[in-house]
């Protein structure tokens, strides 16, 4: 497994399956009008010893928007619940295949954590290879995962969560606020990709959450994240991911912002993005300028960015 490639196979995990560095998560999550449970789902079927990682429960409790990034020392003591620390080596998969999963990828990399993958293709890719599943949840694993969003609550009550075993490290230029966002719209420094539907995206199709208006971020160019999966939901070839970035105009050695509705499928773009250059994922500001990759950034607080329709 090497520290930069963002994924791991289904085969691979089999194999390292139970060492005891190696903890898994489920951090399936789904659309609203999907009308699916990834708690009651985990409980029925997940892979042998993963616990569930709640992508709604983990957040910023101090705000009522969606999926914004928790404080450090909330997520270092939902992770801690968890029974993960510094040295493990985190799998992250969803129940769709790729579509949340980056999400959590993402979390642990912007809080210090590198050494954390996505399992390739997800569940699916898992139980079309025919490895074991789980088919109940045993008394811990419901335990830690409640103790996880506990954790979470009592930080943002300002309370000491107990047996801290997982210490962050923000990494602040991988994090884009709304007051970034804007100011970058006059600058154009650096370049933003929209992970939507394209529909959503042009302002024709409407967003999934009440109250929302479709459209875009001035300046925005967007390349919906299913185009970065073959038929199994596994993630493209370097080459041909490089190609659909391009096919768009982005410039992957030049600074990218990525965007969404939450800040889930954003992810997905993030990851690609640097499996496709197949180089490390660094955590500089200027590496555009020396050769190397440049950083990926994931924004958060866009639902409150006036957005540029193409509806006049």
């Amino acid at each position: 497994m090497a520290q930069d490639d963002p994924v791991v196979s289904a085969q691979w995990l089999q194999q390292h399956l139970g060492q005891p560095d190696i903890k898994v998560l489920d951090a399936s999550w789904y659309m609203p009008q999907e009308s699916r449970d990834p708690w009651q789902e985990y409980q029925v079927a997940h892979i042998p010893g993963a616990l569930f990682f709640d992508i709604d429960g983990i957040v910023n409790r101090a705000t009522d928007l969606p999926h914004m990034l928790p404080s450090e020392e909330a997520f270092a003591a939902a992770v801690s619940a968890l029974g993960i620390n510094n040295h493990d080596k985190v799998i992250v998969y969803d129940g769709k295949g790729f579509f949340s999963a980056p999400r959590v990828w993402w979390m642990f990399r912007v809080l210090g954590h590198d050494k954390v993958w996505v399992l390739d293709g997800g569940f699916p890719q898992w139980q079309a290879s025919g490895f074991n599943i789980a088919s109940s949840c045993p008394d811990d694993a419901v335990l830690k995962s409640k103790a996880a969003n506990n954790a979470v609550e009592t930080a943002y009550n300002g309370k000491l969560a107990n047996a801290v075993t997982f210490q962050t490290e923000f990494r602040p230029q991988l994090f884009w606020t709304l007051e970034k966002v804007k100011q970058n719209v006059a600058a154009k420094a650096h370049q933003v990709v929209d992970a939507r539907a394209k529909g959503r995206f042009d302002g024709v199709m409407p967003e999934p959450r009440e109250g929302v208006r479709s459209g875009h971020i001035p300046g925005t160019k967007c390349v919906p994240f299913p185009e970065m999966f073959d038929g199994a939901q596994t993630l493209l070839p370097a080459d041909e991911l490089s190609k659909k970035f391009e096919q768009e105009g982005i410039l992957l050695d030049h600074p990218i912002v990525v965007t969404c509705g939450s800040g889930v499928t954003a992810c997905i773009l993030a990851l690609a993005s640097i499996e496709s250059v197949s180089m490390t994922f660094q955590f500089t500001t200027d590496l555009g300028q020396n050769g190397k990759r440049s950083p990926i950034m994931i924004t958060q607080k866009l639902l409150q960015l006036p957005l540029k329709s193409t509806i006049l």
